[in-house]
């Protein structure tokens, strides 16, 4: 396994100016974290013991246990019976359980807001996708798009619409993106799990796509940008109205 850093890509637990002064547990999270950047510590190095922590910390032992129990829910830490607590980089593995956590009751917003960034990374990078695609991205996804076609449930159907939307996006070979669309794979699939039949992946998605990957061969921009975005804007209906609490004048 190649080395890997942690420093400056954890997430910054630090209390932010105004706030109120940080915990006992808060400062134990800040200065392991610092023990590991000023250290040096990579991926599968060994953090020294409870006891060592408490001393070199002044710190008690509860104190140690609740910060490394932090640590752990944010993919950073592993801690196993009489092996300690070691570095690890389980960060997007934690994002996707965090996003997945509430995907049982989508409203209209959250729709309108996941189409809507869906467009701005599927449609808004047309000219990237035309500059990048090779025909071997053009084979994938029709090689999904059939696997789509002849998929026996919703939720086969719903994994093939999403695989053929990530392989759309990895073809911009932007890491940051793709890792952003597995984050929200969740929130994507329950999006069309509800706003789709089956005969609806089998036929209509199918066909869809179909036009999508021809506009993409062809480097046919309009019509390239308006099958997608038809495309993303079906499925509204099935959506309702996010309500309001209502207001009250006093």
């Amino acid at each position: 396994m190649s080395a890997k850093r942690l420093s400056g890509a954890a997430v910054d637990l630090a209390a932010p100016r105004g706030s109120p002064a940080p915990s006992a547990v808060d400062a134990m999270v800040t200065n392991i974290r610092g023990l590991i950047s000023d250290g040096g510590l990579q991926v599968g190095d060994s953090l020294p013991t409870e006891k060592e922590l408490c001393e070199r910390f002044d710190a008690g032992r509860n104190t140690v246990r609740e910060a490394m129990r932090i640590l752990k829910a944010y993919g950073i830490v592993s801690v196993r019976p009489k092996v300690g607590a070691t570095l690890v980089d389980d960060r997007m593995e934690r994002a996707l359980d965090l996003f997945s956590f509430n995907t049982l009751d989508i409203s209209r917003r959250t729709f309108n807001d996941i189409q809507g960034f869906r467009k701005l990374i599927e449609v808004g990078t047309v000219d990237t996708l035309f500059d990048k695609v090779q025909p071997s991205d053009i084979a994938a996804l029709r090689e999904i798009n059939d696997k789509l076609r002849a998929a026996q449930s919703i939720a086969e159907a719903s994994e093939q619409d999403f695989r053929f939307h990530l392989c759309l996006v990895s073809i911009l070979e932007n890491r940051a993106v793709r890792d952003v669309y597995r984050i929200m794979k969740p929130v994507i699939i329950r999006i069309m799990e509800r706003a789709k039949q089956l005969r609806d992946f089998n036929e209509d998605t199918f066909q869809q796509h179909a036009a999508i990957v021809d506009a993409l061969e062809q480097h046919d921009r309009i019509h390239y940008q308006y099958a997608l975005v038809s495309h993303l804007e079906l499925g509204l209906w099935a959506f309702e109205e996010e309500t309001r609490p209502e207001q009250h004048a006093f």
